[in-house]
């Protein structure tokens, strides 16, 4: 995390438009209507917003460039060739995500899609052989990363459009983060205001808002697993939300409570870097994903971001931003598992 808090403590040399401030706030007050009731609010809410508009410019800015994920970067980019075992696979994966489907639907003339490629990394330890000069040694440690659970959830027509995306759904968490802060806050919160705000927080985290859509966590339903919430669900659970959001509006906050919870969700937004979790990692793998040391002659370096989610339940994903292009699309229906379709 060294390296996030260096961005925030950097000067900056760069201002954020009034405009795009406004929007941010505006983006904040839609998820808590009750902020509207404290004491110049807007004011407030501006100065620290702004502080997180400037981290959250700066930690997009240190992604690395958008990979090429087609079945030509699979022989060449190490680290495509390390997310997927094979072509097909890169192709099923891009091709099962409904989000990508549609946007390209929606943008008839484009020719590729810009896209965060979020996927499940877990660790595997096992012994294995490896060679020292002209002997051969047994049961030697090794560490292997595997890639899975690949999903794409937000898409955009350019690498800066991408960005500012990301830029948007982390000021959303944070938005997410100050909610969630006031809903352990029972003592201070009337019942009434507590329980919406509890429904609130658990309709967003079902939508995806925030970093969730980012890096393609699972969505839970109200069963509280994931079972592949497809876009007609994502349309219903805004419906939900919309109506929601009136129902909070119409709540009379008191002036005291609506203090609290202005001052709460100020706290997030004046702190960025301790509420959103995004760090680098790079490793030297051999052809198998299995951790190298450094130094082997078909050893391959990668590097990729991973995200910590806050929320019911906590996520852990590997995410990198990616350019697909729409030749690659299988047809519709074309390998695809029906139990994965939502991706």
């Amino acid at each position: 995390m060294g390296f996030l808090h260096e961005l925030f403590r950097r000067q900056q040399a760069h201002t954020i438009p009034d405009a795009r401030t406004s929007e941010a706030v505006a983006r904040v007050l839609s998820m808590n209507p009750g902020l509207k009731y404290a004491r110049h609010y807007e004011a407030k809410l501006t100065r620290a917003v702004t502080l997180s508009l400037r981290y959250a410019d700066d930690l997009v800015a240190s992604l690395p460039p958008p990979h090429d994920a087609n079945a030509d970067a699979w022989s060449r980019d190490p680290a495509i060739r390390a997310f997927f075992a094979t072509r097909d696979d890169l192709a099923e994966a891009f091709s099962r995500s409904e989000t990508l489907r549609a946007y390209f639907d929606r943008q008839t003339n484009l020719t590729e899609a810009y896209a965060v490629l979020g996927m499940a990394m877990t660790e595997r330890h096992t012994l294995g052989v490896t060679m020292e000069g002209d002997s051969v040694r047994h049961d030697v440690p090794q560490t292997t990363l595997c890639f899975s659970d690949h999903r794409i959830r937000i898409c955009g027509n350019s690498d800066a459009s991408l960005r500012a995306e990301i830029a948007h759904r982390m000021i959303d968490q944070l938005a997410l983060e100050g909610l969630a802060g006031l809903a352990t806050r029972q003592r201070d919160l009337a019942r009434e205001s507590r329980a919406l705000i509890e429904q609130r927080v658990a309709l967003l985290e079902r939508q995806g808002t925030g970093l969730r859509a980012v890096v393609g966590a699972p969505l839970s339903t109200d069963s509280g697993t994931d079972s592949g919430t497809d876009l007609a669900e994502l349309d219903r659970l805004q419906e939900q939300i919309d109506e929601h959001t009136k129902t909070l509006a119409s709540l009379r906050v008191p002036g005291t409570q609506a203090e609290l919870e202005l001052e709460c969700v100020c706290n997030v937004f004046s702190k960025p870097s301790d509420h959103l979790h995004v760090q680098s990692k790079r490793v030297r793998l051999d052809m198998m994903n299995v951790i190298q040391p450094g130094g082997g002659e078909t050893d391959r370096e990668i590097e990729f971001h991973f995200a910590r989610i806050p929320g019911n339940p906590a996520v852990v994903r590997a995410f990198v931003l990616v350019r697909f292009p729409r030749r690659e699309l299988l047809p519709d229906g074309l390998h695809i598992d029906a139990a994965t379709r939502a991706i």
